[in-house]
């Protein structure tokens, strides 16, 4: 497996060099080729081809997620040539390629880095904040958490004023079985796909539409991805084995997300929250019962990391400390906490 490049000391470091503004000046530019150069990076613009089959990737006034994808990776790939890096790209049409092809891109070129570049939606359709998923346990693979977490916040920076929230997770968090397919096929290299806003959300979706405002997203990925090779202490992406010792936590999975079903996560969230802080023991079936439709319908939530604690509580006031357990490290595997993300 390729060392990755990490270190906790260093990001600070890293995060001071690059201002927020979206333009680079020209010692930006300088720097830019210093840690890009002969960098081979790997940029898989998600999904492709999928118009004929799902309703579910597509906004509001019809701008679908391919689109979006492609246009920002195009315009990714064309800043990170001129500052030296070599880029591949899983797909340069609106065509579908499957995702062991899309790994095995990387894979084959030893690339540096890999980034699956997407875009979300979800049933409530007033939510809008990034998402990036690492792959596996955080405890694990540290540098896709650092790699995510770095991109998140350069979302979090350029796209929204540095407000609002941000989610980092593990792709097990969504996909409890064996995590991404993109992921899983290139552990070993650091790895995330990015959400970086919700087309499903009308004003996003109008901004979406616009160039300007890709390109600016674009720009969000490029100081993201310098930062992290800014950082020059390396450090291995350990084995994957402890999401394997969690049971799957079921969640509901594409369209389901879209179901009415879905729309009141927060609802959920908040009322079983208010349950155990209150100590309503009588009530606490109830607020087990939310807290699971909660994180079932958005698993990536900026609270779902907190619901599974709070069922952990519950299970333990319960008499089931083996439950209990098993939902506390979830929390820890799938859910790092950092500063700054809500």
């Amino acid at each position: 497996m390729k060392p990755t490049h990490y270190s906790f000391l260093g990001i600070v470091a890293a995060l001071v060099f690059f201002v927020s503004s979206v333009g680079f000046s020209q010692d930006q530019k300088s720097n830019l080729r210093r840690v890009l150069e002969g960098k081979v990076i790997c940029l898989d613009p998600g999904h492709g081809g999928t118009a004929a089959t799902d309703q579910y990737r597509v906004g509001p006034t019809g701008e679908r997620e391919e689109w979006i994808n492609l246009r920002v990776a195009r315009m990714l790939q064309r800043m990170l040539k001129k500052s030296g890096a070599k880029v591949l790209m899983t797909r340069t049409e609106d065509v579908s390629i499957s995702l062991a092809d899309r790994a095995a891109l990387a894979v084959a070129n030893q690339a540096d880095m890999f980034i699956s570049i997407h875009h979300n939606a979800t049933a409530d359709r007033s939510v809008n904040f990034p998402i990036i998923y690492f792959h596996g346990s955080s405890e694990e693979n540290r540098a896709g958490v650092v790699l995510g977490k770095l991109i998140g916040e350069s979302f979090r920076r350029t796209l929204f004023s540095d407000e609002g929230p941000l989610s980092v997770v593990s792709d097990f968090a969504i996909f409890p079985n064996s995590g991404a397919g993109v992921l899983r096929g290139t552990y070993g290299i650091p790895a995330v796909i990015a959400e970086a806003s919700f087309f499903s959300h009308a004003p996003e979706e109008a901004r979406l539409k616009r160039n300007v405002y890709n390109r600016k997203e674009a720009k969000a990925y490029m100081k993201a991805i310098s930062e992290y090779f800014s950082i020059e202490e390396a450090m291995p992406i350990e084995e994957k084995v402890q999401p394997m010792q969690l049971a799957p936590f079921q969640v509901f999975q594409e369209a389901e997300r879209m179901s009415p079903e879905a729309m009141n996560w927060m609802g959920n969230f908040t009322e079983g929250k208010r349950i155990v802080d209150e100590g309503l023991e009588d009530d606490f079936e109830r607020a087990l019962t939310q807290l699971t439709v909660s994180v079932r319908s958005f698993p990536d939530s900026p609270v779902a990391g907190e619901a599974h604690q709070y069922r952990a509580m519950i299970l333990e006031a319960m008499g089931k400390p083996t439950e209990a357990e098993e939902e506390r490290l979830r929390r820890k595997y799938f859910y790092p906490v950092f500063e700054h993300l809500r």
